[in-house]
């Protein structure tokens, strides 16, 4: 049974094997296939029969109760963003069913115009929907029709802007979790996802350990070409009126050597020979 048919079997499976005994507070003993906990291991420690949540995990139960299911979440030392991801895949929850086409209010589009810091519309599944002038500056990448995810694991000039690539794919993966909720024959995210596991081996690992994580604001480290490592605060707002459209609004600190960058970034002033960047991407094997 494929972990799209058996959504909350392969959730709890993947969750299972990153607990270790030792993390559970018991004794690890036995040859183990699999670093984690076995199944009549969590099964005891939330106080169900191992029968039952072997039913569970196989998919021949999909419909546990709330206090089943808080118990395996304490087990398995799930967050707040896990736990809502968990409760989405139980039978009772309603499928998420969202429009396919994502399109920005016209309002939303002249705002994104008229910022002076970079910014960019995203859709659930980091498509690109609109950007200004300074987003394309800071990454060509960052055009109407792009998709960040897709670009961040598969084209190496995008890897190499990111110093920190790897916290960068953990978190785009985990927010990819978080977004598609049970979902999951949305025919964008099919796409994306099997292109992905195709392509990209650490694409795959990641997508395998069922990390969840909603989106967040955030520092983040660009190394570019012209004006160097700068960091700027990453925004996401949502846009009102949309299912799901964010807009992403990059700005550095002010009075900062990074503001200083940016302003040199957003003029006429840059040198006509672009800075080679420094070092090669993190992960060669992430790319296809």
């Amino acid at each position: 049974m494929s972990d799209t048919t058996n959504a909350l079997g392969a959730y709890l499976r993947a969750r299972r094997e990153l607990v270790t005994p030792q993390q559970a507070g018991i004794p690890g003993v036995g040859v183990r296939r699999v670093p984690g906990l076995r199944r009549e291991e969590v099964a005891m420690l939330a106080g169900i029969s191992a029968d039952y949540y072997l039913r569970l995990e196989r998919g021949r139960d999909r419909n546990p109760s709330v206090q089943v299911i808080e118990s395996i979440a304490r087990v398995l030392q799930l967050d707040d963003d896990h736990i809502a991801h968990l409760m989405t895949l139980v039978s009772e929850a309603p499928r998420q069913r969202r429009p396919r086409e994502e399109v920005p209010p016209p309002g939303a589009l002249k705002l994104v115009d008229s910022l002076a810091q970079p910014a960019f519309i995203e859709g659930r599944y980091f498509d690109v929907l609109a950007s200004n002038s300074l987003a394309r500056a800071l990454s060509p990448h960052l055009t109407a029709g792009g998709n960040q995810l897709r670009d961040m694991f598969l084209v190496p000039a995008v890897q190499a802007l990111h110093p920190d690539w790897e916290d960068v794919t953990e978190c785009f993966v985990a927010n990819l979790r978080q977004a598609v909720g049970n979902d999951f024959d949305d025919p964008r995210f099919v796409e994306l996802t099997e292109e992905l596991s195709l392509a990209s081996p650490r694409f795959r690992r990641l997508w395998a350990r069922h990390e969840v994580r909603g989106q967040r604001g955030t520092p983040i480290r660009i190394n570019h070409p012209q004006v160097g490592e700068l960091t700027l605060n990453r925004e996401r707002l949502a846009i009102a009126g949309t299912d799901g459209l964010m807009l992403v609004v990059c700005h550095p600190d002010a009075g900062s050597a990074d503001a200083d960058k940016l302003a040199l970034l957003a003029s006429s002033d840059l040198p006509t020979r672009p800075r080679r960047n420094r070092g090669a991407p993190l992960d060669n094997a992430a790319v296809g």
